[in-house]
């Protein structure tokens, strides 16, 4: 009876907990910043709170915005060969057939990705830039002259350089699945448009985690794709609903989530404070940059660590 009774507060602490995060803190769109602000401002009004906003007007000033053209991208990166995250449907890193499938990373030179993009040359997969391993400095640093090594603002308002700074490029089939990560990340579209789906940490008991089985898609002699297990790798947490169609008879929690969603324009910055969970699609040939700095593992890292294992304890019982 009394287990019964603690377990029933503790749900209700559950459903209660993110409303009141939302009413109390979170906003309920994207709020836009005209400038970028000083980094003390930025640090005590968007980090430290861990709102996210769109800021106008940070990379104006970037070469990258008028010239990174095709033309441009051709004459500079051209033959060199880089990783492209190549897969049959567009959802590379997500979970298919009760799989965490990961794409192929196909190397190929930029050239022939590019006439892909353009539709210069057909292909019935999905061919992605995404390498997140700071591939703007590794594989495209003919590039970096075009940008900035890291945002002196952000860099000023947390002490540190950035981790990692990405270069992102591909089709608008490509498609990132619902995940979080421990970066305060600083989204900047140089070209296109990007199409966030964002929840706040406090939506974690809505959210379904479950545990699956790495795979990686690989492409047979006939040009087919296969997964093929990666059996000495441990199983890894994915979230397996799609919050754009999500099958709420199978996860009915998800129906009390509040996403917000947002368009990131050229010359737009989105600041993805780190916890959030985020789904993200592309207009076509769309390009940018991120910068992931590492977060602070400090008291909202606990509360959100705290939140997670009550989640999960209570859907074991």
């Amino acid at each position: 009876m009394a287990e019964g009774a603690a377990l029933r507060a503790v749900r209700g602490c559950l459903a209660a907990f993110p409303r009141e995060a939302r009413e109390l803190g979170w906003p309920e769109s994207i709020p836009y910043l005209d400038r970028p602000p000083s980094p003390l401002q930025f640090y005590r009004e968007w980090v430290s709170p861990n709102k996210p906003c769109i800021i106008r007007n940070a990379i104006s000033h970037w070469p990258a915005l008028k010239k990174w053209t095709s033309v441009y991208l051709r004459e500079v990166v051209g033959p060199k060969v880089v990783s492209v995250a190549v897969t049959p449907n567009g959802y590379a890193d997500a979970v298919f057939q009760d799989r965490f499938v990961m794409p192929e990373e196909r190397q190929m030179p930029f050239m022939d990705f590019l006439d892909i993009v353009e539709k210069k040359v057909t292909s019935p997969n999905v061919f992605y830039v995404q390498k997140q391993c700071s591939n703007l400095t590794e594989e495209f640093p003919e590039l970096v002259c075009d940008v900035q090594p890291d945002i002196p603002w952000m860099s000023e308002a947390l002490g540190k350089k950035p981790d990692a700074v990405n270069f992102w490029l591909g089709e608008s089939a490509a498609v990132t699945s619902l995940h979080k990560d421990h970066y305060e990340n600083l989204y900047c579209v140089v070209s296109g448009e990007k199409y966030f789906l964002l929840h706040p940490p406090s939506d974690r008991p809505f959210i379904p985690y479950e545990l699956y089985q790495p795979a990686t898609y690989h492409v047979s002699e006939d040009g087919s794709f296969e997964i093929v297990d990666e059996k000495t790798a441990e199983k890894v947490p994915w979230i397996p609903l799609d919050p754009l169609n999500p099958d709420l008879e199978l996860y009915p929690e998800y129906a009390q989530a509040k996403p917000l969603q947002c368009t990131v324009k050229a010359g737009e910055v989105l600041y993805l404070p780190s916890l959030w969970f985020h789904h993200v699609q592309q207009s076509h040939g769309c390009i940018a940059v991120n910068y992931w700095y590492d977060m602070e593992y400090d008291i909202k890292y606990s509360y959100y660590q705290l939140l997670d294992c009550l989640t999960k304890t209570v859907k074991m019982l």
